[in-house]
């Protein structure tokens, strides 16, 4: 006997119940595809060496170069980089301010719907106890209404019944909490990405205006040195 057909006979002797567990785990999987591409993308991506990258143009003093490499780049994290070099400031507090800005617009994409992953297997969980507690109701039912002979076929009838949406409820169940976990982790990942791109172009932008504040230009170092000579 293949498994498709000891599956078809596990579901068939599950009840009623088991369409609605069923439909809940097609659900599932769409969902779980659907957010498997979008955090997918938004995690493969190589945020360390965007940031190496940006920040070897901002020490060249090519800023231009540095925002034409985030615009051709898509995901959280170059939207946040490119929020920050097109701010076109050196003060921290406002290029923070446009780097929150844009993870605020960024990132809740990326956990959008996840919550129902969670709230979906409590409810294939639930699917599953309510089934048992129908096909033990069913077969305490048939038990008394039934001929002497007949009262153990009746019973484990009912039982398997129970027994089979319970496992199908927790087939669907323990997956799906696994599964989300893994997501959220995912998400985290890219949260911590784009925090530490943040910091590290913040740090590169405002390092190199103070840099050129503090040095003195070249009209300025000939006018000490005349000074000093008179």
């Amino acid at each position: 006997m293949n498994w498709l057909a000891i599956f078809s006979d596990f579901f068939k002797g599950g009840g009623p119940f088991m369409y609605v567990i069923l439909l809940t785990a097609v659900t599932i999987l769409a969902l779980s595809l659907e957010r498997f591409w979008v955090i997918g993308r938004a995690a493969s991506f190589n945020s360390r060496k965007l940031t190496g990258d940006i920040q070897a143009r901002i020490a060249k003093g090519d800023m231009s170069a540095a925002t034409g490499l985030c615009r051709k780049l898509k995901g959280p994290v170059a939207l946040v980089a490119l929020a920050i070099l097109t701010r076109n400031h050196a003060d921290e507090d406002k290029l923070q301010n446009a780097a929150d800005g844009a993870a605020t617009v960024a990132l809740p994409r990326l956990s959008r719907r996840l919550p129902y992953l969670s709230m979906l297997a409590n409810s294939a969980t639930l699917l599953g106890l309510l089934g048992t507690i129908f096909g033990l109701t069913t077969a305490f039912s048939a038990v008394g209404a039934a001929d002497p002979a007949q009262r153990s076929a009746f019973l484990a009838a009912g039982i398997s019944q129970a027994l089979n949406t319970t496992a199908f409820g927790l087939i669907v169940a323990v997956p799906t909490l696994l599964l989300h976990g893994f997501l959220v982790s995912k998400v985290e990942a890219v949260v911590e990405a784009v925090d530490e791109t943040s910091v590290h172009l913040i740090k590169a932008i405002t390092g190199k205006s103070q840099a050129s504040q503090s040095s003195p230009s070249g009209t300025q170092s000939k006018t000490m040195a005349m000074l000093e000579n008179a």
